[in-house]
């Protein structure tokens, strides 16, 4: 019986770890696409930085984020905070 909630546990988690590898890679090509070609890994890497936390990392990135001459869903701007925390920041969420 152990065996077989162990299974459906698994099966339910299954589609949610797809949505949020999907999720994450969504946020990468946003940002490669729409952000890297003004921001360096130097950027995210300095010392003085105004990113303290996760409210911070999502208010800059809103904040910028017109500066490319895209429209981005607020479902986009938090992939590509998540995938600027998960490669740079690694803020707990």
């Amino acid at each position: 019986m152990k065996s077989i909630v162990s299974l459906l546990l698994l099966a339910l988690a299954l589609p949610a770890q797809a949505q949020d590898q999907d999720r994450q890679q969504r946020g990468k090509l946003l940002y490669e696409t729409h952000c890297a070609t003004c921001h360096t890994e130097r950027l995210h890497g300095r010392d003085k930085t105004s990113v303290k936390s996760m409210a911070d990392l999502r208010d800059q990135v809103t904040r910028w984020a017109p500066q490319t001459k895209r429209s981005f869903t607020l479902d986009e701007l938090e992939d590509v905070v998540r995938y600027l925390n998960r490669t740079h920041y690694r803020f707990r969420q």
